[in-house]
């Protein structure tokens, strides 16, 4: 068992039931209206028992949301949660203590449930009563445990409730410390995507609150909506990190760019800034300096904690309904106390936040993204159809993938072999970051754009369609074909393709097939690949008149190659001055069976790199299937 990889699938499964917590947040501020003097009394009732009815189900969405997390969206493990949730609620409403289903009762029913499912959704019985088995047998399983597990907890209700509250004092009895070490070991998480499991347990289940009615309520986030004053001590110092400091480390990168490329980092990380600022999403801003400077984010989350325990001190308190951005900010202020204060230690924190990047990006080369060879952090909206493919040979195709999930910032899958992920293009292709976290366990963080990639591959993976991947097969910098300097290849009359300018006297196969073709003078070859599709790899513009001097070939015709085998060797100083351009074209000179073409961004590649370009081939006109 891999603790690592199920930790990641909880974590994400915990998040996914908070998708409505907005809503809620939305319904109760809109409640505060002066809706009497508009002539409406009652909407005030309507608007607020629509929030606080988000709230009193939150148990039966959390048993929902984390049986379906765990089980790659199982429908019958989803019903048999709530239906296990149902009997529990029915069975301890009927005892003689006042108890409700708590949101850690909703998590343990989804971790059983999910359990449940894993164990008997191939179970078989006898012919007669095989209707009961399979994924059929799992609801049967749950209502059994529900109904037990109820009768326990109705004979342990009241230590477990004092065990509750007793649990929020001893975290209040840390103060301002406990808070400072909650914001440090959170922040920590986030590099692993298990911050959720931490957040979780103070925001939902830590400390107590009885409402005027008598129910009782428990975690920071539901207690403060309820109007608890205490409530929020472990929410109000996330606003400065997300609406001012990460936003100033956006603006610090930017600025340190170099100046040729500060036009496109600038419209990059703005958008990244201006996400943090007003949703809370960091994870884009937080990568672009995690790997190349891991010191960093150590002082970053030490600074979060210091915020955080800042807040606490000052007697702050307010909360979120999703995540610390402004929005969320200006739809729950008037349930926070003393939030204004938020802002001038925001602003305070930014500056020194923007201050010390810079000069930690000056003082120690940090090639943060616009200087050298930078992580990559891409704005690329409307091309993921035409990257989910690229994405998918560089995570080592179809058949690596185990299981793929994402939540809102990062693809979580399960890998057959991880060693076969092409780090360096998913990072061309525009990952912030990659994480491995044992047993095949992997994350690669695309911000917000994840859950959209996660279903392009789904399609990518369902279709039935003939699909050729290309490699790099030089390192150095890839172009367009249309920029070569020469009309022959420019205008595609030889073939359509892309061109790379090498930076390294080596030349490699971009594809799996057969050498049908080395030129005389060595500076060209030709592969055909078992699709049918017959490549040329064309290195610089009128390198034929070198009649082979500077290039050396180690394949001859009727060779096999595969991806990122040597296939020439050439004297690339040499070539530079007696050549009119390195431009070496990458071509399908019988393009005419190629339906469609997907290109990564023109930008640097390593020698091999995969997912630099994939093609569709067209259906054969007569018998339908593809070639």
């Amino acid at each position: 068992m891999n603790i690592m990889g199920h930790l990641q699938q909880l974590g994400r499964s915990l998040m996914l039931p908070t998708i409505v917590l907005p809503g809620a947040a939305v319904f109760l501020s809109l409640s505060a209206l002066p809706w009497a003097s508009m002539g409406i009394p009652s909407m005030h009732n309507y608007l607020q028992t629509a929030g606080e009815a988000i709230f009193s189900f939150l148990p039966y969405l959390f048993a929902f949301g984390v049986a379906m997390g765990m089980t790659s969206n199982a429908g019958t493990a989803g019903l048999a949660a709530l239906a296990g949730m149902f009997i529990y609620t029915g069975i301890i409403n009927s005892s003689h203590y006042e108890l409700e289903p708590t949101v850690f009762t909703g998590v343990i029913i989804g971790i059983v449930t999910s359990i449940f499912n894993e164990r008997f959704k191939t179970i078989k019985f006898p012919e007669y009563i095989q209707f009961f088995g399979g994924p059929r047998f799992v609801p049967l399983a749950m209502s059994l445990f529900s109904a037990v597990w109820a009768i326990i907890m109705v004979q342990l209700a009241p230590s477990l409730h004092h065990a509750l509250i007793g649990l929020g004092d001893i975290v209040s009895s840390g103060g301002g410390f406990g808070v400072f070490l909650f914001g440090f070991v959170l922040r920590i998480l986030v590099v692993f995507g298990l911050h959720h499991l931490v957040s979780h347990v103070f925001w939902f289940q830590v400390g107590g609150f009885q409402l005027p009615d008598g129910v009782m309520v428990f975690g920071d986030l539901p207690r403060f909506f309820a109007g608890d004053p205490s409530a929020g001590a472990f929410m109000a110092g996330l606003y400065p990190t997300m609406m001012f400091a990460l936003p100033a480390i956006a603006f610090a990168i930017i600025h340190e760019a170099r100046e040729d490329l500060k036009p496109k980092i600038r419209k990059t990380f703005l958008t990244a800034a201006l996400a943090s600022f007003l949703t809370g999403v960091t994870e884009p801003i937080e990568f672009a300096f995690l790997f190349v400077a891991p010191y960093l984010f150590v002082i970053h989350a030490l600074l979060s904690g210091l915020m955080m325990w800042i807040t606490y001190e000052l007697g702050i308190r307010s909360g979120f309904s999703y995540s610390a951005g402004a929005i969320d900010f200006l739809i729950n202020e008037h349930l926070a106390t003393r939030g204004w204060l938020l802002i001038p230690i925001g602003l305070v924190f930014g500056a020194l936040y923007y201050g010390f990047f810079r000069w930690a990006i000056r003082r120690f080369r940090i090639p943060t993204p616009g200087r050298e060879e930078g992580s990559q952090l891409d704005e690329w909206a409307g091309d993921i159809p035409y990257r989910a493919p690229l994405i998918l040979q560089a995570i080592g195709g179809k058949d690596n993938i185990v299981q793929m999930e994402a939540c809102i910032t990062r693809l979580r899958l399960k890998v057959s072999s991880d060693k076969l992920i092409d780090i360096n293009a998913l990072k061309h292709l525009g990952a912030a970051g990659v994480i491995r976290l044992g047993g095949g366990n992997v994350q690669i963080v695309f911000g917000t754009y994840s859950e959209l990639i996660r279903e392009e591959m789904d399609k990518a993976i369902r279709r039935d369609i003939s699909r050729v991947l290309f490699c790099s097969p030089v390192q150095g910098r890839m172009l367009p074909l249309s920029e070569v300097p020469d009309p022959i290849f420019a205008g595609k009359l030889v073939g359509d393709g892309v061109a790379f300018i090498p930076d390294k006297g080596e030349l490699v196969s971009p594809v799996l097939g057969k050498v049908i073709h080395v030129y005389p003078s060595m500076h060209a070859i030709g592969i055909r690949t078992p699709e049918g599709l017959d490549v040329l790899l064309h290195i610089g513009i009128d390198t034929s008149q070198l009649k082979g001097t500077g290039f050396k070939s180690v394949v001859n015709e009727g060779d096999q190659v595969k991806p990122g085998q040597l296939l020439i060797k050439f004297d690339l100083p040499y070539i530079r001055k007696a050549s009119k351009s390195l431009a070496t074209p990458m071509v399908i000179t019988n393009s005419d069976r190629v339906s469609s073409w997907s290109f990564a961004p023109f930008k640097g590649v390593k020698r091999g790199q995969a997912s630099v370009m994939s093609v569709v081939l067209k259906e054969r006109s007569g018998g339908g299937e593809t070639v």
